[in-house]
C-alpha cells in the first residue's frame, strides 16, 4: 500500500535540489539516501532515489540520484511524493500511529464531530492535527486533550482544554 510522504513545493538552487512539505510520519528514515519516492504528474509515476537530505526553514530538502539540475525536476513541482507503506518495518510504541492513520479520522468533543484529521504537522515538542468541520481547529497530540484513538472506526476523541476549539 503506497502512502503520501510529501509534496514537492519548489525547487531551490539550480542543481536540482526541492524543497518538501512532509506529509509522512518518520521522516529521518523515509528520507535518507537510498530510500526510493514516487512523483506522480498528470498520471506518470517517476520513481526517484533519494540522493541527499536535509533541513532547511521546516522544509524537508532533497535531491535525488541522476538528477543534477534544475531542468530535471522542474516539472515535478506540485507533486505528491509516495512510498510503499510497509517499505520498512517501524515498531511503533504504544499511542504512537502513523499519520496515514490518522489523516481522515474523525474527532469528537464528547459525542459531538468537530471534523476530519486533514493534515498534520510537527512543532517539535508534539504533532498538531489540523480539523476542519465547520471551523478549522489546530489540536495538539497531547494525553491532556486526546482521550482515545480507534484507527480502525477512523475515530478520535478528544477533551478539548480552555479556548482550544474557540476563535
Amino acid at each position: 500500500m503506497k502512502i503520501e510522504v510529501g509534496t514537492i513545493v519548489n525547487t531551490h538552487g539550480i542543481k536540482g535540489e526541492v524543497k518538501v512539505k512532509s506529509d509522512s510520519d518518520f521522516t529521518d528514515i523515509r528520507f535518507q539516501p537510498g530510500e526510493v519516492l514516487q512523483a506522480e504528474v498528470n498520471g506518470k509515476i517517476t520513481d526517484l532515489t533519494v540522493r541527499g537530505h536535509r533541513m532547511h526553514k521546516g522544509l524537508h530538502m532533497l535531491t535525488f540520484e541522476g538528477v543534477h539540475n534544475i531542468n530535471d525536476i522542474e516539472h515535478l513541482k506540485g507533486a505528491k511524493l509516495t512510498q510503499e507503506r510497509d517499505h520498512e518495518a517501524i515498531e511503533l510504541e504504544e499511542n504512537e500511529f502513523y499519520y496515514s492513520d490518522i489523516i481522515g479520522c474523525t474527532v469528537f468533543n464528547g459525542d459531538e464531530a468537530i471534523g476530519r484529521v486533514t493534515e498534520i504537522f510537527e512543532t517539535g515538542a508534539n504533532d498538531v492535527w489540523v480539523v476542519k468541520g465547520d471551523k478549522e481547529h489546530l489540536i495538539p497530540y497531547i494525553a491532556d486533550v486526546v482521550q482515545s484513538v480507534d484507527v480502525d472506526g477512523k475515530k478520535i476523541v478528544i477533551t478539548p482544554m480552555e479556548g482550544l476549539l474557540n476563535e
